[in-house]
């Protein structure tokens, strides 16, 4: 959420922030009816403030009077009527507040400065680890992946429905290696709190980290209980310390949790459909942190040095590619994405997004931190980054660990956990 002075007093600067996102024409209206309240609001509070003094000076005068033995009756209607007007203006001012809010919610964080114009085709690779497997003769993950008995989509697209997926044997050992793997390099080398979180949040946690309201299609909801499934752990981690204030000291925090992810991909029906390159519900590590505000894009560096780092282990060929302000998530300043190359699709397939907050969620979540220097509290500057979301690792793993015996070879840092170095 952005800062409602900077709106006020930066409305044009706001405007060119969302051009550089290529969005201009269409939030431009939302801007001017923001500005439009936001002067408004304030002549209302204003106009509320003069008729309560005035009323508070009637109603001393109607004392005045009823000591004196004079009459007070038309002072009294008169401090009636204001009170009438002040509930009048009040309804409208929780009215113009209310929608203010609202039209707030709907405008996207404004990018950092190193951030690219334009969309997709304009974001670039900023650095590469690792020669891709050929393409030739290697099979796409899913017919491997049924070969071996590692995958069986037929029965989770009868338990479930389609998108949904059942790892069976090796397949699931394969699952709970990665995760472990995953969660033993960030908490004992990158310095991350392990972290189990709820995978049910409530709409003011969806809020806080910008899922709502505008990506309310693309989330599972028990809509009697106002909960929503997470689409990441994200979520819960960045929400922990909601609405409260943390000492400068405490800072950074860095939480890793895994958690199942939920998504109902409303609008990509038709769009990747095969395998594991698009599901409803997916396993994912997740990274969060919590940083001063002059050490964020550090810290962004940071972080996807961490997602990257997983990679390297996995024996993974992958590039990391700054994303374009057109191609830059809602409430994200800078993202990076990692991605990897799988032989069988001849794709480059996005297994991370590492991304830059600012104080744009630490806003909508009022998450806070009090200066060393005894300060006025600032919003902390939140983080976040997939490390790394499995169904996109699995079938790049499958892809390019295939052997001529039909078997698939693991990266040397898995094998300690699935006990074997290779599927069959």
């Amino acid at each position: 959420m952005h800062d409602l002075r900077a709106l006020r007093e930066q409305a044009g600067e706001l405007r060119a922030a969302m051009r550089h996102r290529g969005q201009e024409q269409t939030l431009a209206p939302t801007i001017d009816r923001a500005v439009e309240l936001d002067r408004d609001r304030r002549a209302t509070i204003q106009a509320v403030e003069e008729r309560k003094a005035a009323r508070n000076a009637l109603s001393q005068e109607v004392a005045r009077r009823k000591k004196a033995g004079e009459p007070a009756d038309e002072a009294q209607a008169s401090s009636r009527a204001l009170g009438e007007e002040i509930a009048r203006l009040e309804t409208e001012l929780a009215a113009s507040e209310s929608e203010l809010e609202q039209l707030l919610l709907q405008l996207p964080n404004t990018v950092l400065d190193d951030v690219p114009a334009g969309g997709e085709e304009s974001n670039s690779v900023v650095r590469e680890w690792g020669t891709p497997r050929a393409a030739g003769g290697v099979m796409p993950h899913w017919e491997v992946g049924e070969k071996l008995g590692l995958i069986d989509m037929a029965r989770g697209a009868k338990i479930a429905g389609s998108g949904f997926i059942v790892f069976r044997g090796e397949g699931a050992r394969l699952v709970r290696a990665l995760l472990n793997l995953m969660l033993d390099l960030h908490t004992r080398e990158h310095g991350y709190e392990e972290t189990w979180v709820p995978v049910l949040v409530n709409r003011a946690a969806m809020t806080g980290t910008s899922q709502l309201p505008k990506f309310e299609d693309d989330m599972y909801a028990l809509k009697e209980d106002d909960l929503f499934l997470i689409p990441t752990a994200e979520v819960p981690l960045t929400n922990l310390y909601r609405e409260e204030i943390l000492l400068e000291s405490d800072l950074p925090k860095s939480f890793a949790a895994y958690s199942p992810c939920f998504r109902r991909e409303a609008g990509s029906h038709g769009k990747d459909t095969r395998g594991l390159l698009r599901v409803h519900e997916f396993d994912k590590v997740e990274l969060v942190r919590y940083a001063v505000p002059e050490r964020s894009r550090d810290e962004l560096e940071l972080l996807t040095g961490h997602a990257e780092r997983v990679l390297q282990l996995l024996e993974l060929p992958y590039r990391v590619v700054l994303l374009a302000a057109g191609d830059t998530g809602f409430a994200s300043a800078k993202t990076y994405d990692l991605e990897v190359f799988a032989p069988g699709v001849g794709k480059w397939l996005e297994v991370s997004s590492c991304s830059n907050f600012t104080d744009f969620q630490a806003r909508r979540a009022d998450i806070r931190y009090r200066p060393a220097d005894g300060g006025k509290p600032r919003f902390v500057h939140t983080l976040n980054g997939s490390g790394l979301a499995l169904p996109r690792i699995i079938a790049a793993l499958l892809e390019h660990g295939q052997q001529a015996d039909g078997s698939v070879l693991l990266p040397e840092a898995l094998r300690p956990h699935t006990r074997t170095d290779r599927l069959t």
